[in-house]
Parts: structure tokens; C-alpha cells; sequence
């Protein structure tokens, strides 16, 4: 199976930002120019970006179509992206909008069987589901949604398990608890997700520092991995990975 990188833009109030932990009060503000940072992952050789709209996730209402066909357009990479995705009409207008994949959260938690009919209608390789959780204190892992504001009542791998049973080909996962803190990825996540659904191409996300946490993902079976706060603070070389 091949392994797949994503350099990931995450953008607030039209800034290139990251968040600490999900926190919308802990963010890092960065001056790079959304376009010009895209053309730069895309030189050094990615062929994927993974876009996000940070103000839609917590609010609803996807706003980056104009950034999102920019950098479809002068960068060339293929785009998955979301925040805000709420209905079939967002589907729609993003995929004609220059998306190659639509990423789905809060709405893949709260009404399954919706998103499960757009894997059918659009096709397993348009969509991917974003479970983002956290671990509680019995160990039961959560998803969370609206931008990581609201905590879900469903466990997570039910959710996991449901979407494997209804063709999901793309899942992405975020440990919360790891996301922009740098302290590695979340093994034991990863582990489980690629157990309750081995069939599922899985993307890792949050924590990652440098070379050796893309080696490690991969190693557990990951089929690519989200890369935010580690290219923009140089913990990581775009270049140095994808020839890794």
C-alpha cells in the first residue's frame, strides 16, 4: 500500500494558523501566504494538501471555495478539504469546486446514515470521515465535533466499525490531546483504529515532530499521515519525508 503525506493549511479569519490541542484560544499565528505556502509543499514534491476551515468547523458554512480553486489551480495538488460540511449541497460544491476528496466531520458523528449514503453516491475514493477524539478517563476514546468544541456521546469505535461496514475507503483520526503539541503521534490510537477497521486506508494526524514519527505510522500501517505545525516551524523538511 502506498503512504501519502499531507501537508495541511489550516485557515482562521483568512490566516494561516494551528491550534493547540484544538483550542480557538490557543492559536499560532503564521504570516505565510496560504497560496504561496501550498506552491512551496508542491514544489518540494507533495501531491496532496489537506485544507481546512477552521471558523466553518466550530460554525458551519465552508468559506475557502476561492483559496480552495486557487490552489487547486496554481499549485496543481490534489486537494482534500473541509469545516463546515454540513449538507449533500456542500458535497457537491466543493467537489465542482476543484476538491479531489471532501473531509466530513461533525456531520459524520451526528447523522451516520447521511454520510453513509454520500460514500455511496459520490464514491468511497471522493470521501473522507474525520473521527477526532479524545481518550476519557475510562479509556473509552470519544469523538469530538463543531471544531472540537462539543463532545460526542458515541463511542468511537462504534463509529469506526459502522463506517468500515458501509465501504468507508479514507478515514482520518486526530488524538485531540496531541494535535499541535508536538509531543508524537498517537500510537496506541492508531493501533486500535487499524484494528476495528484493517480494511480502511487510515490517515495519522496530530503530534508528529519529524522524520522518524512519519517512519513510525507508517510502520503501524498507516496509509498517510497530516502534517501542520511541524513544516511550518522547520521541525520537519517536506523534501527530506517524501524521500524518506
Amino acid at each position: 500500500m502506498s503512504f501519502t503525506l499531507y501537508p495541511a493549511i489550516d485557515i482562521r479569519d483568512g490566516r494561516v494558523v494551528r491550534l493547540a490541542q484544538g483550542d480557538y484560544a490557543r492559536e499560532t499565528r503564521y504570516e505565510a501566504d496560504p497560496v504561496a505556502l501550498a506552491t512551496a509543499y508542491a514544489a518540494a514534491g507533495a501531491g496532496w494538501l489537506h485544507l481546512v476551515d477552521l471558523d466553518a468547523a466550530r460554525d458551519g458554512g465552508y468559506t475557502l471555495s476561492a483559496l480552495l480553486a486557487r490552489i487547486h489551480g496554481e499549485a496543481g495538488l490534489r486537494v482534500q478539504t473541509g469545516g463546515g460540511v454540513r449538507g449533500v449541497e456542500d458535497v457537491e460544491r466543493l467537489l465542482a469546486g476543484g476538491a479531489a476528496r471532501v473531509v466530513v466531520g461533525s456531520v459524520a458523528i451526528a447523522t451516520r446514515t447521511r454520510v453513509a449514503g454520500w460514500i455511496e453516491r459520490f464514491g468511497a475514493d471522493r470521501i473522507v470521515v474525520a473521527l477526532d477524539a479524545r481518550c476519557a478517563a475510562d479509556g473509552t476514546w470519544r469523538p469530538a465535533s463543531h471544531g472540537w468544541t462539543q463532545a460526542s456521546g458515541d463511542r468511537l469505535e462504534d463509529l469506526v466499525r459502522f463506517y468500515a461496514g458501509v465501504g468507508l475507503r479514507h478515514l482520518l483520526s486526530t488524538d485531540i490531546a496531541r494535535d499541535g503539541m508536538a509531543s508524537g503521534p498517537s500510537q496506541d490510537l492508531y493501533r486500535l483504529l487499524l484494528q476495528w477497521a484493517p480494511g480502511v486506508q487510515l490517515q495519522a494526524s496530530g503530534g508528529v515532530r519529524d522524520a522518524a514519527d512519519v517512519a513510525a505510522v507508517r510502520a503501524l500501517g498507516c496509509a498517510g499521515v497530516v502534517l501542520g505545525r511541524s513544516l511550518l516551524d522547520g521541525t520537519l523538511d517536506l523534501g527530506e519525508a517524501l524521500r524518506c
